[in-house]
């Protein structure tokens, strides 16, 4: 679930925080990386569960709806499509999301349902809801179109959902678009034949993605000075304070790159930090940096510096 773009900014968020804090303890701050990256595995988990707490609410809509006073014939015989969703029900039963639940204890929907209760409204009044409840029976593929469709245009984008995840945790919100990219593409491999022991994406791909984040944060803070030299040699027309500290990190950062990851292609490592400074830093600063980055590069291979192995990584 995790790409390498996000844990680099994750990186980068950690390095700016270590050069604001002047902190000298890697260990405690590495551990703080980590941990601020394991967090978001709680985001995917909270996300999965509010799936699961809509239909929840909605069953005890119907079932409340029965013991009206003057409850209608629709009331009395409600359609269940929408809670007999077959896709949300894999998900309630499942073993994983339940179980880790529990052990962190994240119970925000039982404490917070306003929310729940909020997008179960929303998607009750949407076109989305009245095309799929025209019909009392569906396929699996049909209700899996249907989570898939309130997700992305109900619960996704809703802004009071938004500003709930904010307040809960300001880190999140960076966070939030690729959880929300992670579930769709869970909904999307599910399949009728799965059960309640489906298992849930992992945060990390395997165990060089975790490696690549701890080392690619003590490589560019044990060598930061060094890479700062090295800034400043190619920013003749900068003064060095004018130059953002996210540049800085950015910068940092794909120079050690360069030098210390010698499987990491030249261009990979350009075209990454390029994106991430037009996403997080000022307006100017991806030519800022593509300008450094690519006279480091030639000056490197030049030199003999550029520490790469095998076809096709200059």
């Amino acid at each position: 679930m995790l790409t390498r773009r996000h844990i680099r900014v994750k990186v980068m968020q950690s390095l700016y925080a270590l050069e604001q804090t002047q902190s000298d303890n890697l260990d405690k701050e590495e551990k703080f990386l980590l941990y601020s990256i394991d967090q978001m595995y709680d985001l995917f988990l909270i996300n999965l569960q509010l799936l699961v707490e809509i239909r929840k609410h909605a069953e005890d809509f119907l079932s409340k709806s029965k013991k009206k006073y003057l409850a209608t014939s629709e009331d009395k015989n409600p359609n269940q499509k929408f809670i007999n969703n077959e896709v949300l029900l894999l998900l309630e039963k499942n073993e994983q999301l339940r179980q880790a639940m529990d052990q962190k204890r994240m119970n925000c929907w039982d404490l917070d349902d306003e929310y729940v209760k909020i997008l179960w409204r929303e998607i009750n009044k949407s076109e989305l809801y009245a095309d799929y409840m025209e019909t009392k029976m569906s396929s699996f593929n049909e209700d899996k179109d249907f989570v898939i469709d309130i997700f992305k245009e109900i619960i996704a984008p809703n802004d009071k959902l938004y500003e709930y995840i904010e307040d809960k945790k300001l880190t999140w919100i960076d966070d939030l678009p690729l959880i929300n990219t992670g579930i769709l593409k869970m909904l999307r491999k599910m399949k009728s034949s799965h059960d309640e022991q489906m298992a849930l994406p992992r945060l990390y791909k395997d165990a060089d993605d975790k490696r690549f984040a701890k080392d690619i944060f003590k490589k560019t803070a044990l060598n930061g000075a060094d890479f700062a030299k090295e800034i400043e040699g190619k920013t003749p027309n900068w003064d060095k304070d004018r130059i953002a500290e996210l540049d800085k990190a950015v910068i940092k950062m794909a120079i050690c790159e360069f030098i210390k990851f010698p499987s990491i292609p030249v261009k990979v490592t350009i075209n990454e930090y390029l994106e991430i400074a037009k996403e997080y830093s000022t307006p100017k600063s991806s030519i800022f940096i593509n300008g450094i980055l690519d006279k480091l590069s030639k000056e490197y291979q030049e030199s003999g510096k550029l520490n790469k192995v095998g076809r096709g990584l200059m």
